[in-house]
């Protein structure tokens, strides 16, 4: 943008770039217009901040409006090639099916739809580029954020949400590298910060509805990054919203212990509100206990049951703890401590509670399963809770799991693998049932129980060996094992064998000190009196104790009190100081501003100037020097000009050519030379080489081949050997696979059964939506076309009066168009006789003159003196007088009395013997006037001109009124004279004016004596 435009006023350049991002919108000029938008904000930052919100929302507006307006343009013509609405697939589909993956509305929606949303998502990009790290812009800036969140769920735009984000990361990242701006961001100021944690939660909300979990992780990171920064402790629905996001992302990433405690902390928060109702108290707390109790025993691959099991998940752990806002990492012994807290315990369902029971407390190995599954089937009735609780079947069976194998270790030292898989037949939370009709069981079989325990084996949780040939399981006990977390455990279990030996001791001093009391019964009695003495001795000053509390709590709180009203008043001042300091600081950058513009634009301009010059002179030189061979050449030719150093360069050019056509016909004839002769050189070898080469192929051949067959017939001896030994296993192999097979196959069979039957209850359902869809359109398009019908009836009644309006229009005009006519005709009149009253008055004014001088009129002179010379006089009249009285060309007659052009014979008989000059009228002035033809110019050759010899032209006979051509143009003659104007007055005066040639040496209009006499007052 030119300098001239950015000095424009804002109110002459906003309908101009309106205009501008409309045009650009309809082209589809990103680029273009986010340069435009670019200078624009630079031009109206300082001046006005709504003009930028005005074009930014306009642009985006027509943005959003095109690709609407594609997409109703996709939907038509997806609507219009169905050609039968009965027909699901025409012919033509099905063979287009067979070449190309995509449907026709794809590819629709590809070739109509996407250039714009392609478009859409690059002026989301640009505004919010433009708006970023300006304080006065903030407002728009989340707004715009928000509209791309809703553009990207719209369109389920998931590559674009990830890029998203990370601009809008980077734009706070950025942040406090601006915050010496004048209007930067600043975090610190509460209303900023409350703007950017609604954009992050609305930021976490759509990646959790696109299941973009990782986006939403680090949308989690940005919020707790957020809380950090602020003073202020967060809003709860805020907090609430964050503990809610981040349980679904550990529930997605199969992490169940963070999971658990993040809804722990959830409900914390969601109970202390008080008109919660029941219901949600006891889904909540439900859950909470559910997701404590499905924290898994066993660490798998994905999660761990601790942060100390493994010292590589520490720093991991230390950074989900943060997250979650605590002191220290959660366990699953600390979190169901929590759970069994009265405000959330007393909430828990009856069926969850029994639930905690049989898992945690009883010691019931055989008999587990008998009472889970009436609890199972309890929680499967509870409906909408039962959708909430369904996500935990996994890991609760996993639990189940590992308390029958630690109950079972330590009543049995060998359980057969079928007596396991019966007894882990746990029903699941989910309401799907089997092809016989029963609640689907747990798919626990000897496989899985197998993985299971190598699991649990490898993480140092059982002890067992596994016996295949006997399909059993072997329990084994270390007396010296390290000690276990007994929540781990379980409270209900039996003490084992190595906790028996690690409590030995504990028990023997027990035991003694029992023995001792009823050796000496006086010590128990010396215990008890000094026991009661403290006690009432506590009693006596408790109420002092009371009181003395309350007042220390009365003076910490008005001490708290004091602090929070100085610390607010210290707030106050420092924002009214710093606002007071923002403003002066504002407009003394202004004033700067203006300074530093208007000398960068001088500095600017002189600097291009020169450094192009500089640049082109470069260049040239550059070429003809070469790369920087030869440097002194490349010196002294950075001192010529361009012009010279083109002309260097065409020289150069010329001269490298002719050397390098030189050099090529050289290289080519040595080349050839030599080529010859090594040719002619190893033709006698090559076909002793051939025979050479030949033997050692044979050679190689030979070896390879018996080396081959030696170790084919060794390698066969031994699979043969292989072979035998593996036969001997086919028979149970053959049974074990048919065993699974048929398994697998039931399996099969009914999960075929049941998508055919979600496929043709899909089927249905979908004909019944197609079947609504068409009847709403029909009745929309009838709709349609009753509208349509008052339009055009209403559009007709306004055309016709429009024509009426204009009819009687334009009669009006017409008349009006005829009075002005006439109007103009009489001015016209009216002129015409004001003018020929002028001209009379002029001729008689012009009458009286010459009769006033006629009496004086001298003879006239020669007429031939008149035609000469570069003026001529109109159609002189040539009178007697005039030819008998010769004169010379300065009007001097025979006698040698001067006569003035007025008063000579040459004049017309009518008295008008003035020439035309300035005063005259237009059309009286004769042709050699302006805009006639005119003598030559000055240095010209002039026919009869003065210094050419000729004599001059006569006096009176210019077109300047009656002052002599003398009086401007000095003497003529040969050359000889004085130079023209006041010059050659003085000239005459002195001298005459003579000179020489052949001219008379009169250089003015003087009498005899030289005195000059004026013309009004010559005789």
């Amino acid at each position: 943008m030119s300098k001239r435009s950015r000095s424009s006023p804002l109110t002459v350049l906003e309908p101009i770039v309106l205009r501008f991002v409309e045009l650009a919108v309809t082209l589809r000029k990103g680029k273009i217009v986010k340069e435009g938008l670019h200078q624009y904000k630079n031009i109206s930052q300082n001046v006005s901040v709504s003009a930028i919100e005005l074009v930014i929302k306009r642009f985006i507006d027509q943005a959003e409006a095109k690709v609407a307006e594609a997409q109703s343009k996709a939907d038509k013509i997806n609507l219009d090639n169905v050609d039968d609405l009965e027909a699901l697939e025409t012919p033509e589909s099905v063979i287009l099916s067979t070449v190309s993956g995509d449907a026709s509305k794809d590819r629709t929606d590809r070739e109509v739809v996407t250039p714009w949303l392609k478009f859409l998502w690059e002026a989301y990009r640009t505004a919010l580029d433009i708006l970023r790290n300006n304080s006065r812009l903030e407002v728009l800036y989340q707004s715009l954020a928000s509209q791309s969140f809703k553009f990207c769920l719209k369109y389920s735009r998931k590559t674009e949400f990830r890029r998203l984000c990370e601009i809008l990361r980077q734009h706070l990242t950025t942040t406090a590298k601006y915050a010496h701006q004048t209007h930067s961001i600043n975090l610190s100021d509460p209303e900023t910060l409350q703007r950017h944690l609604d954009t992050r939660f609305e930021q976490l909300n759509a990646a959790t509805e696109l299941e973009l979990y990782q986006e939403a992780f680090r949308s989690v990171e940005d919020i707790h990054t957020l809380f950090i920064v602020s003073k202020k402790q967060p809003k709860p629905v805020m907090l609430a919203n964050y503990y809610e996001k981040l349980a679904r992302i550990f529930m997605v990433g199969e992490n169940f212990l963070f999971h658990a405690a993040a809804f722990s902390r959830l409900y914390a928060i969601v109970r202390t509100n008080k008109n919660l109702p029941d219901e949600e108290h006891e889904r909540m707390a439900t859950t909470v206990m559910i997701s404590a109790l499905a924290i898994p025993i066993i660490s798998s691959t994905k999660t761990r049951s601790t942060t100390a099991d493994v010292d590589d998940s520490r720093p991991r752990d230390n950074r989900l703890t943060n997250l979650l806002r605590v002191s220290k990492p959660p366990t699953r012994e600390s979190l169901l401590k929590e759970a069994l807290s009265k405000p959330v315990f007393s909430h828990v369902r009856k069926e969850v509670r029994e639930l905690y029971t049989a898992l945690e407390v009883d010691f019931n190995p055989l008999s587990l399963a008998r009472k889970v599954t009436p609890l199972i089937a309890a929680l499967k009735a509870g409906g909408s809770a039962q959708r909430e609780i369904v996500k935990y079947s996994r890991p609760l069976h996993q639990v189940m799991l590992t308390r029958l194998f630690q109950q079972l270790g330590q009543v049995y030292r060998c359980v057969t693998i079928e007596s396991v898989a019966r007894l882990a037949a746990f029903p699941t939370l989910s309401s799907a049932t089997n092809a016989d009709g029963d609640a689907t069981k747990a798919a626990y079989d000897e496989t899985s129980v197998e993985k299971f325990l190598m699991n649990g084996c490898r993480n140092g949780e059982f002890g067992v060996r596994m016996n295949h040939m006997e399909r059993t399981i072997s329990f084994q006990n270390d007396v010296f094992a390290g000690a276990k977390s007994r929540l781990n455990q379980g409270s209900g279990q039996i003490a084992t064998a190595s906790e028996i030996m690690r409590s030995h001791l504990s028990t023997l001093a027990v035991r003694l000190n029992a023995a001792v009391h009823l050796i000496n019964p006086n010590k128990i009695l010396d215990k008890q009196s000094a026991h009661a003495d403290s006690m009432r001795t506590a009693l006596e000053s408790l109420e002092e104790e009371r009181r003395l509390a309350a007042e220390r709590v009365l003076l910490i709180q008005k001490r708290r009190e004091l602090r929070e009203y100085e610390a607010a008043k210290r707030v106050r001042d420092e924002e009214v100081r710093r606002q007071e300091q923002a403003k002066r600081e504002l407009e003394a950058e202004k004033i700067r501003m203006e300074e530093d513009m208007r000398r960068r634009e001088a500095e600017k301009i002189a600097q291009i100037r020169a450094e192009r010059e500089r640049e082109e002179a470069i260049k040239l030189a550059e070429r003809i020097a070469g790369d920087g061979k030869n440097k002194n050449i490349k010196e002294e030719l950075l001192t010529l000009d361009s012009k010279t150093l083109m002309e260097k360069q065409v020289e150069l050019l010329e001269q490298e050519k002719r050397d390098l056509a030189n050099k090529s016909k050289q290289i080519a004839k040595k080349l050839d030379h030599t080529e010859r002769a090594f040719r002619i050189a190893e033709t006698p070898k090559w076909e002793a080489d051939y025979v050479e080469q030949k033997k050692i192929d044979k050679a190689y051949y030979i070896a390879i081949k018996n080396a081959k067959l030696e170790t084919s017939k060794s390698k066969h001896g031994d699979d043969l050997k292989v072979k035998q030994r593996v036969l001997r296993m086919m028979p149970d192999y053959v049974g074990y696979k048919a065993k699974l097979e048929e398994a697998r196959q039931k399996v099969y069979e009914a999960q075929v059964a049941e998508a055919n039957a979600l496929i043709q209850e899909a089927r249905a359902r979908r004909i019944n939506e197609i079947r609504k869809i068409k009847q709403e359109e029909l009745a929309h398009k009838m709709k349609e076309e009753e509208t349509r019908r008052q339009f055009l009836e209403n559009e007709r009644i306004r055309l016709a009066e429009s024509a009426r309006i204009a009819e009687e229009k334009a009669a009006r005009e017409a008349a009006k168009k005829l009075e002005m006519e006439e109007h103009a005709k009489k001015m016209e009149e009216i002129s015409r006789l004001q003018k020929e009253k002028e001209r009379a008055i002029e001729e008689k004014q012009r009458q009286r003159e010459e009769a006033a001088r006629a009496p004086r009129r001298p003879a006239p002179v020669p007429a031939t003196s008149i035609d000469e010379g570069p003026w001529r006089r109109r159609d002189p009249v040539p009178t007697a007088a005039a030819a008998d009285a010769p004169r010379t060309s300065s009007g001097i007659t025979s006698s040698g009395k001067y006569v003035p052009p007025s008063r000579r014979g040459d004049a017309p008989p009518d008295g008008g013997s003035r020439l035309s000059g300035f005063g005259d009228r237009r059309e009286d002035r004769p042709p050699a006037a302006f805009g006639g033809s005119r003598p030559p110019a000055f240095g010209g050759q002039r026919e009869g001109g003065w210094g050419g010899g000729s004599e001059r032209p006569p006096l009176g006979s210019s077109a300047f009124g009656d002052r002599s051509r003398e009086d401007r143009s000095g003497g003529g003659g040969g050359g000889g004279g004085a130079p023209g104007g006041w010059r050659s007055r003085q000239a005459a005066a002195g001298d005459g004016g003579s000179g020489g040639g052949s001219g008379s040496g009169t250089g003015s209009a003087s009498g005899s004596a030289g005195k000059y006499v004026p013309p009004n007052r010559r005789v």
